[in-house]
Parts: C-alpha cells; structure tokens; sequence
C-alpha cells in the first residue's frame, strides 16, 4: 500500500455539527451551546505575558513546518467511511472585499516571489514544540483577522496553540512590519473535536500593535465562500522543509481538480511543490472580479496537505458554510 504522508511526514511523525470552537490563548475555558445553525464558542482569557518576546531569531529558524500536525487528521479520514461522512457544506456563494493588492498570476509549478505586506508567517507552541505556517490578513469588521489552516491554531483535535503571532511580509529572518500577537484563535468544532480534515481552516484574531489594527499596516485580502469547484488559483506559503529553506514567499498557480486518492476529503488540489511550512497559505481564485481596492483575487482556501515527501499537488479544504460561520464569528471579535 502506498504510504500517504503530509508536506512535513518525512521529518516528524506525531501519534499524536456545524460548530465554531474559538481559544483567547491561555486561562480556563468556558462554553456554551446553542441550535446548529449558530456557533457554539470556548473561550479562554488573554495571556499574562506577549508571545512577542518568545519568537527570537533563533527559535523561529528552528520551529517544525506545521503540516505534521494535519498527518494525524489525513490518516484518520483515511478510515473513515465515506458513506458514514457529513457533505461539506456549499451555501449561499459569499464574497467580501478586502484593501489588499494582489500580484500577477504565474504558470510555472512554483515561483519565487517578492514579500508580500499582508501575507506571512505563522510561529506558534503545542504540546512543547514550536511550529511554523504560513497565513494572510484577511478583510474583516476587527480589522485584525489572519487566515491560516486549522492545524495551525488547534491540534485537530485537541488543544489549542499558544505562544501565536503573525509576522506580516516576512523575508530572510525579517520581521518589516512587526509581530502580530493572537488574542483569539478560532477554527470549526469538527476541526477541534475529530480532527475532520475537510474542515482544516482556523483564524487568529490578533492584537492591536503600537495602537494599529493589523489591517490598517498591511492591507487586508477579501474572502469568498460557496465558490464553485476547479477554479483557477494563485496560492502563497513560506515552505521550509527541504528543497525550500522557509525564508522567502512562494507561489503556485493551477486548476483545482478534487482529490482522487480520498474523495470522501471533499477536497480540491492544484498542481504545486510547495512543501512544509506553506500550511496555512491562502488561495487566491483568479478571474473572480475585483475588490474595493481594484486588485483581483479573493481568497477561498488554505494550503492543507499532500502526500508523499515529493508531492507535485497541494491540496486545500472547500470554504463553504461552515467556514464562513467560523469566518464570521472571528471577525466579531
């Protein structure tokens, strides 16, 4: 049987409805329930001390690509009956426009790509080991959202980060426009509770620096949700596993095709060699319109998974209701 392995497998192996789970890093939890149709939040209080001062120089060259947190979710869905699976949820197609420019698409498998403001890096902790993805600022209400993928705020399942921040335009060990601390992190309860691969999408609502919403530095992507399947996209990531060394922004560009190896993932891969590190990467649907800012592009996917050491396709969960229930509840916030 041929070994399914995440971007990052090779180098760390860790045995590791309709609900939003959401986590303001640290403190003791509280929930509450209510019907289906809304969000069921557990909400922990706000650190004693920044994660800011954590993230050296040092510990970010050394964090572990994040995808090997998504292995564990990849293999349980394996197992899965399919029959036995709840659809991912299409809904009503919903678009929000955001303040950020986005560059020119690209045909080659990768391209190397010039820093851009509102896409970054994510560090964070679980479990004692430091972590690295990728994430973007995204348009909303707070005007302080990052998307990223779910196994880069939760476990999946199990417990959520701490020590998170985003460092917006990151390249070569720089941070230009600061560390972007989480207040919140936010991800769907069939994310946090089963682990659901199709549903491997979280948000980081995160604190105000000198005064200034993350947005109002970097700019912010517009968001869509209900799109429909094989568009063409432009995804980013930081990937940081071999042959990629994690300091500059990538891109790929390619027509989404659904996943053939686990159809019952509900998810779609484009043709991409991006490796650990780029999880949590947005995907931009080309050809979309524009937003209030005259750029094209509006994310709708994340960066999620592969298989294999060498996978020539990157594959990211359909944003449908579901995601947009955690979408908006993040914004709130």
């Amino acid at each position: 049987m041929t070994s399914k392995k995440t971007l990052a497998g090779s180098l760390v192996s860790l045995s590791t409805g309709l609900l939003v789970a959401v986590s303001a890093i640290g403190g003791a939890t509280a929930s509450s329930a209510t019907s289906q149709d809304t969000t069921q939040l557990q909400v922990t209080s706000t650190p004693a001390s920044s994660p800011q001062g954590y993230w050296t120089p040092e510990r970010m060259r050394a964090a572990v690509p994040g995808e090997v947190l998504a292995a564990k979710a990849v293999a349980r869905q394996e197992r899965t009956d399919p029959s036995a699976s709840v659809a991912v949820e299409t809904g009503t197609a919903t678009r929000i426009a955001g303040t950020a420019a986005q560059s020119p698409v690209t045909a080659a498998l990768h391209a190397a790509e010039v820093p851009v403001k509102h896409i970054g890096k994510v560090f964070f902790t679980l479990g004692g080991v430091n972590f690295v993805c990728s994430g973007n600022s995204v348009a909303a209400t707070n005007r302080s959202l990052v998307a990223t993928a779910g196994h880069c705020v939760n476990e999946g399942p199990g417990a959520f980060a701490t020590n998170w921040i985003f460092v917006p335009g990151y390249v070569d060990g720089r941070a230009p426009y600061g560390q972007w601390p989480a207040r919140s992190l936010h991800a769907a309860r069939n994310w946090t509770s089963n682990g659901d691969i199709r549903y491997d999408t979280g948000f980081a609502v995160v604190s105000r620096v000198r005064g200034r919403a993350l947005a109002d530095v970097v700019g912010a992507s517009g968001v869509e949700f209900g799109q429909p399947r094989g568009l063409t996209y432009k995804s980013y990531g930081y990937p940081a596993a071999p042959p990629f060394t994690g300091q500059k922004l990538v891109s790929c560009t390619g027509t989404a095709h659904d996943d053939t190896i686990n159809p019952q993932f509900k998810s779609q891969g484009i043709a991409c060699d991006m490796t650990g590190g780029s999880s949590g990467g947005p995907w931009f649907a080309q050809g979309g319109g524009t937003d209030a800012s005259g750029a094209g592009g509006f994310q709708n996917s994340v960066n999620s998974y592969g298989y294999g050491t060498r996978s020539t396709t990157m594959f990211g969960p359909f944003w449908g209701s579901t995601i947009m229930k955690v979408y908006n509840s993040a914004q709130k916030k």
